[in-house]
């Protein structure tokens, strides 16, 4: 009897369940923050040049991955990304020569993240699914916001009961163990032999013409925009609110309503750009983004700063899953990863540049409202310039 069973469930499975620990490992290293400042004797800026190493080598190495994936395939990448994501993680539980040992080691989780992490698993679900692309995407995202979620607690109370070395070890025990035999036994891309990595042609255009279309910078300008101003206004939400007169524990209250509206707005989205066209859904999650932070702009009491939280929350889970899907829409699955690389490039750059202009912003007048509203001002523009993104060249008929 011929079987009816799809196997792209069994790969969405497992792109699930790998960025539940994969981003989780990565979610948890605010919870050694102090714990390695107190064992080392690090400044604060120290700390923060940790976390700034990490991304920008993170963002640097994103087109250069997603080259590779383009090349030969994801499971030839995603395994050996995975062993050594893993084994810098692990590594750090054996710390002893200070500072420049932990840049090292972010260093090289930086240049490797990228193959472990959504770049890999969207160009990985992408070839198993077409008209359910949008919620697809969303699901593996919903993953990434699980494991922010739930790991950095699991690596607190390891931390709490055995010490930060213990921690580091058990989570780089968890992504090898869990992540590795589970990606070498299951993960390929559809058409490819169960026993071979070798990458499937896909139709679309290289990156090359990628590059040269004004689709794709219309999306990049968008994200870029959108990045700055949710990664400002989430990084600030806090100090904003208390500033205004909440109290700690209300505006750490609206910072959990942004991550619980994240994986919201993942499903949400998804939903969405499986039943309407993607340019109109990016307007509107944009559109909602640019409220959030205009409301964000004059909180003053709880009940607005929860409302701001929700949006910018909705907003940033549905980013999340609109890049990738407008991606293989206009560009189809050759140059994919490639292509959704250079985006996360921006990405990362516009996220690293909002909290600082922010701050700054603060420093100089005492205030994040005038900037805020530029913000909301700017994205709310851009939001329009979807509205000039052109029909798909191959509309989806499977």
């Amino acid at each position: 009897m011929r079987s009816h069973f799809f196997y792209g469930y069994v790969i969405l499975g497992l792109c699930f369940a790998n960025m539940v620990v994969m981003r989780g490992v990565n979610g948890a290293f605010g919870v050694y923050y102090l714990a390695l400042l107190e064992e080392f004797s690090w400044s604060r800026s120290d700390g923060a040049s940790i976390a700034s190493i990490n991304y920008v080598v993170y963002a640097l190495a994103a087109p250069i991955v997603g080259l590779a994936f383009d090349r030969v395939g994801p499971r030839r990448i995603i395994l050996p990304c995975m062993t050594v994501y893993a084994g810098a993680i692990f590594s750090l539980a054996f710390l002893r020569f200070g500072l420049w040992q932990f840049y090292l080691t972010c260093f090289v989780l930086g240049a490797v993240g990228n193959g472990a992490a959504h770049l890999a698993y969207s160009r990985s679900i992408s070839t198993w699914f077409d008209r359910r692309l949008g919620t697809a995407l969303a699901f593996v995202m919903v993953g990434a916001g699980l494991g922010a979620m739930i790991l950095p607690v699991a690596a607190q109370g390891i931390i709490s009961r055995f010490g930060w070395r213990a921690a580091y070890g058990s989570l780089g025990a968890i992504a090898a163990l869990l992540g590795l035999p589970l990606s070498w036994r299951f993960i390929r891309e559809r058409g490819a032999s169960q026993r071979k990595a070798s990458p499937v042609a896909h139709a679309g255009i290289s990156w090359q013409d990628g590059l040269r279309s004004s689709p794709f910078w219309i999306v990049t300008a968008v994200l870029f925009v959108s990045s700055i101003s949710m990664n400002g206004a989430i990084t600030h939400l806090s100090a904003l609110l208390t500033d205004r007169g909440l109290t700690t524990a209300r505006a750490a209250l609206c910072a959990s309503i942004l991550g619980g509206a994240s994986l919201f707005g993942r499903v949400l989205v998804g939903w969405l750009l499986d039943r309407f066209f993607g340019p109109y859904v990016a307007f509107a999650i944009n559109g909602i983004t640019a409220l959030g932070i205009l409301l964000l702009s004059r909180a003053d009491n709880f009940l607005t700063g929860s409302l701001a939280a929700a949006l910018i929350g909705i907003g940033a889970g549905g980013e999340a899953a609109t890049t990738p899907y407008l991606l293989t829409r206009y560009f189809g699955l050759r140059a994919f990863s490639t292509l959704y690389g250079f985006t996360w490039t921006f990405y990362a750059a516009a996220g690293a540049i909002g909290p600082v202009i922010l701050g700054r912003a603060f420093d100089a007048t005492g205030s994040y409202s005038s900037l805020l509203l530029l913000l909301a001002a700017a994205l709310g523009i851009m939001a329009l310039t979807n509205f000039l993104l052109p029909r798909y060249s191959d509309e989806s008929t499977n």
